[in-house]
């Protein structure tokens, strides 16, 4: 029997739909929480004249695929001529392939054997352990961890951030925070520690047992934390590896779940 209780996403703007189509894909409900909006920040005197400096800089670090698409709108504007010698960066998969599409640029993301696309495993490469003397872009949102920017300070670099977003939390719906509240729900998907944390007030007993899937250890230590039982960590962020991690998490009794669509995505 189809299953009929969704997968609760929770991701923002456009990877919503790429995500959801990647678990719908392997026979599972969807429902998103749409719980944040993510929002461009006005571009300021200060911003503009820094984006003139753009080829100043030695290597630039981008850290989602909305920063990803928020940089590169602004480099159309300010150079249509991509400035050459910058090395590129980006904390995961997806950000990796929204630069290189758009900008055709080769990004370096973390290495393979980390096993996860995290601020952490970025900054096990090599290239980044001696950075004396470079000076380094980090495009991201307003607030957030200050891991990166404090951990490249410490090697060496000269770190300018350009927050170009901002995130901003919204409540679930009615139905939604009954839906939660009940655990009424096969999975529950969640891949940024701010989201995790925002919804776990509208989480009961019940909920905490529900099957919950995290993109990094980092966050499995902050659901432990929470109260949430056992989650499930995916081996990235990407949609595949999270519709892999739901079709493990769920019970064979939920849904006929057809593995080798995982293999196709």
């Amino acid at each position: 029997m189809p299953a009929t209780r969704p997968v609760l996403i929770c991701r923002p703007g456009e990877r919503s739909r790429a995500l959801a189509a990647a678990i719908e894909g392997i026979g599972l409900p969807v429902a998103n929480l749409d719980v944040m909006s993510l929002e461009p920040v006005p571009e300021t005197p200060v911003l503009r004249s820094a984006w003139l400096d753009f080829d100043h800089f030695h290597k630039v670090m981008v850290v989602s695929p909305f920063a990803a698409d928020c940089l590169c709108e602004a480099l159309d504007r300010y150079w249509p001529a991509l400035p050459q010698g910058a090395t590129w960066y980006a904390v995961g998969a997806a950000t990796a392939e929204t630069l290189h599409d758009r900008l055709g640029v080769r990004v370096h993301v973390p290495p393979v054997q980390a096993g996860e696309d995290t601020s952490e495993a970025l900054l096990q490469l090599a290239s980044l352990r001696d950075l004396e003397g470079q000076r380094i872009l980090l495009v991201a949102g307003e607030g957030g961890r200050t891991l990166l920017a404090d951990t490249l300070s410490a090697r060496g670099g000269r770190v300018t951030r350009f927050s170009l977003y901002r995130r901003r939390l919204l409540p679930p719906s009615t139905a939604m925070q009954a839906r939660l509240a009940k655990g009424d729900f096969l999975a529950l998907v969640v891949s940024s520690g701010e989201l995790l944390e925002h919804l776990a007030r509208w989480c009961s007993e019940t909920t905490l047992n529900q099957p919950l899937i995290v993109s990094s250890r980092r966050l499995a230590t902050l659901a432990d934390d929470l109260g949430f039982c056992t989650p499930v960590v995916a081996s990235g962020a990407t949609p595949a590896a999270l519709a892999a991690a739901v079709a493990e998490a769920c019970e064979p009794e939920d849904a006929d779940v057809d593995h080798d669509d995982l293999e196709k995505g």
